[in-house]
């Protein structure tokens, strides 16, 4: 039988697991910082993962036909949602999207209904009057929002207590009369929206899902070379997709006429890191196998088996009993950084990497380490002159979650190489003049000017230690 350990932290799987017990799943009472469902074949952990195969276990959710498009369009919301606190261009795009919709796609539940209201409910509660129902205010979360947490279709069990209290009386700012009903029945918003599940909801569903299917099939049409007739030019231009794929909704500032990109560095899992042991690599003369333990959970596919661990001097083993979970990594630091350095430290870890090949040696994560900015950008391949690893503060023990200030979340349970997420937001790596690490959104190229809080924002771990380097200023991070 599976069993799952939720993270304490975790909303969305608490809710989940409340309100469908239904599931057969037995609780994990231990304490994780990252959730985790053990299956009888494997192990995956992270909220979307374990989110979206639960819901082929609820019943609502199973007998539900999704497109590929639909499919889509929940992945994307359960990425979206996972930064937090939720940026305001995620809060703009899901205002949006629910203008002319019940549920996130369209008049039909899915998972992503459930995960991004446990994720927006408690920032919606604290909302003013005017940032839910003024004249620039997100009045379409609130009314979704009531009717998500009531819907007896759904049947979220939320207490009475914790539900965001809407009250329709409030209201700043109303919309034309031929957009707003014409009588406001008592119950509220949720009873409001029950009544739009009828035929304006469907017929309105319906008409953005020809939008969208004539823009998936003028998509398809360009890519094979037929020529398909334009009714109206799109205000944006979209990337253009290749042949089979689905179109996914993208991002879009309200001020500046750029994409603001569907990724965030908290998709990125870092974690405190501790180099047992190091030794050259024997294919190799630029590489360094350094045996690293990360905290992982002794059934991860990602781990070393301890059968396989040969080559540590025996004096290493001693040293720890008993002996922990390890990953083998493979880093090209021979001959940058002296390997009396890289034995018994601590570094921060890049940990959800699909694993690679590297001259015969499977390598299950990266070492992040900082070298001099190249003399310009058209000389991205200089070759490195320095470089020095990246610190976890003082008392940092190994597993400890790292994460950007302001883009604490879920990370990704794998990076998809061929989506390039870490390849997008690496260049935001950087040191400042004080040797701390951090993510510069602008040096990133991300440039959404509606985005509040800092742009650039220090690496930290959990417990608020920040991470720095030796000495260099100004540094790269990779």
């Amino acid at each position: 039988m599976a069993s799952v350990a939720v993270s304490p932290t975790d909303k969305v799987l608490s809710l989940l697991l409340l309100s469908f017990k239904t599931l057969d799943l037995t609780n994990n009472p231990a304490i994780r910082t990252i959730s985790r469902l053990s299956l009888p074949t494997t192990t995956v952990s992270g909220t979307n993962t374990i989110a979206l195969h639960l819901s082929t276990l609820i019943l609502l959710f199973k007998n539900t036909e999704y497109s590929n498009l639909d499919k889509a369009e929940i992945e994307q919301w359960l990425s979206l949602s996972s930064v937090e606190p939720p940026l305001h261009s995620t809060l703009d795009a899901l205002d949006q999207n629910l203008m002319l919709r019940t549920t996130l796609l369209g008049k039909k539940f899915s998972v992503a209904d459930v995960v991004v209201y446990a994720r927006v409910k408690d920032f919606v509660a604290k909302w003013s009057d005017d940032e839910r129902t003024g004249q620039q205010g997100r009045r379409n979360i609130c009314r979704w929002v009531d009717f998500v947490q009531n819907s007896p279709v759904l049947g979220l069990k939320v207490p009475e207590e914790e539900k965001v209290k809407i009250d329709p009386d409030k209201v700043l700012f109303h919309v034309k009369l031929e957009e707003a009903p014409k009588k406001k029945p008592a119950g509220g918003m949720a009873f409001e929206e029950g009544k739009k599940m009828g035929a304006v909801a469907i017929e309105a569903a319906k008409e953005a899902g020809k939008k969208v299917e004539n823009a998936a099939g003028a998509t398809a049409a360009a890519t094979t070379g037929k020529r398909t007739e334009k009714k109206q030019k799109p205000k944006c231009e979209r990337s253009p997709q290749k042949k089979g794929t689905i179109p996914v909704p993208l991002l879009y500032s309200h001020t500046i006429n750029k994409i603001e990109p569907a990724i965030s560095p908290s998709q990125i899992e870092l974690r405190v890191g501790h180099i047992l042991y190091c030794r050259p690599h024997p294919n190799a003369d630029s590489l360094f196998v350094s045996t690293i333990a990360l905290g992982d959970d002794p059934s991860s596919s990602v781990i070393t088996p301890q059968s396989d661990i040969n080559d540590l001097p025996k004096e290493i083993m001693a040293k720890f009993n008993p002996f922990p979970t390890v990953r083998t990594v493979c880093s090209g630091l021979n001959g940058l950084v002296p390997i009396e350095e890289m034995q018994n430290r601590k570094v921060v870890v890049v940990a959800n990497l699909k694993p690679v090949t590297m001259r015969g040696i499977k390598s299950a994560a990266m070492v992040l380490a900082a070298s001099p900015a190249p003399p310009s950008r058209e000389e991205p391949s200089y070759k490195k002159q320095s470089v020095e690893l990246v610190i976890p503060p003082e008392g940092a023990e190994a597993g400890e979650k790292v994460y950007f200030e302001g883009f604490l979340g879920t990370p990704d349970v794998q990076l998809n190489p061929k989506k390039k997420i870490f390849e997008q937001i690496q260049p935001g790596f950087k040191t400042t003049e004080d040797q701390t690490v951090v993510f510069d959104r602008t040096q990133a190229g991300w440039v959404n000017e509606r985005e509040k809080g800092k742009a650039v924002a220090r690496l930290v771990t959990e417990k608020g230690g920040v991470c720095k380097v030796p000495t260099l200023k100004g540094a790269v991070i990779s």
